[in-house]
Parts: C-alpha cells; structure tokens; sequence
C-alpha cells in the first residue's frame, strides 16, 4: 500500500473507531438507566444516609448539625424515580448502614421510620408526577423513661 493510500486509510479509520467508541458508550447509557437506583453517599450530608443515585439537594430547604456525637438535620432531595423505586432503595440500603426498619406508611406519600442505637431516622417520599421528593429527618432517640412516675400519697379525710 503507497503512503498516499495509507494517509486516506487514516481519518477513515478515526471516525469508524470514534463512531464505535461513541456507540457502545451510548449503550452502555442506557443499560445504566435501567439499572434500579444506586447510593450516592457523596450527596448526603451524612455518610451513613444513602442518596439514590440523581437525586440533588435542595439547600435552601436542608439544614444539618453535629455536635458531640448528637446529629440532627432535615435533607430534602428532588429527582426522577418512583415511590415504589425510592422505597426499595432505602428497604435495601438502609440495612447496610446498621439502620432497622420500624415501619412504613403509605398513603399517597410514603414515610418510613428506621432506628439504631441513639438514633431515629424519618423518610418521607412524597411523589410528584415521574419525580419524587425525599425529606429526611434524623435526630436522637428520644429516651423511653423505665421509671415509672411516683405517685403523690392521698390523704383520707
């Protein structure tokens, strides 16, 4: 093969492997997307409180605090996911941060309330057409009292 033909073969040969290249990156895209949601540790305030993968923070409507090992926030979180989709992700994910499930209701919003040692934390998804909103409260278990209260003696008349 000439030089001549070897220079022609080249920018042919560019653009049939960047066409290949840029293919298979759109499949893979796509595969993606058809995955069920992944955490997003990185997002979250706190590492221990998953964030599904494309869900952002609502800061004008998210606070946190931390002090001496007592945590309190509330997160807010927008993205495009259904109820049921975000409600299996914290079924799954939750667990493998040491949370417990206590219970879930649904009724057109979702909440669901985990606990573990000191902490509780709330998670209400509330659907908003193909999105979801999360709002996630954590703060300290309130303490149970195992005393029971003492009783003021009654005087007979």
């Amino acid at each position: 093969m000439s030089i001549s033909k070897k220079l022609l073969f080249l920018p042919a040969a560019c653009y049939l492997l960047t066409t290949l290249l840029t293919g298979c990156a759109s499949l893979a895209n796509q595969g993606a997307s058809a995955q069920t949601l992944q955490a997003r540790q990185s997002l979250s305030k706190f590492s221990d409180l998953p964030v599904p993968a494309g869900f952002k923070i609502s800061a004008k409507d998210s606070y946190s605090f931390e002090s001496s090992g007592t945590r309190v926030g509330l997160l807010k979180y927008k993205g495009k996911a259904t109820t049921d989709q975000v409600v299996n992700f914290y079924k799954e994910q939750m667990p493998m941060h040491n949370w417990a499930l206590l219970n879930i209701t649904e009724y057109g919003d979702c909440i669901m309330n985990f606990e573990r040692e000191q902490e509780s934390c709330i998670i209400n998804i509330i659907p908003n057409g193909n999105s979801s909103v999360i709002s996630i409260a954590l703060g300290p278990k309130s303490q149970y009292l195992s005393k029971k209260p003492k009783r003021q003696k009654t005087l007979d008349k």
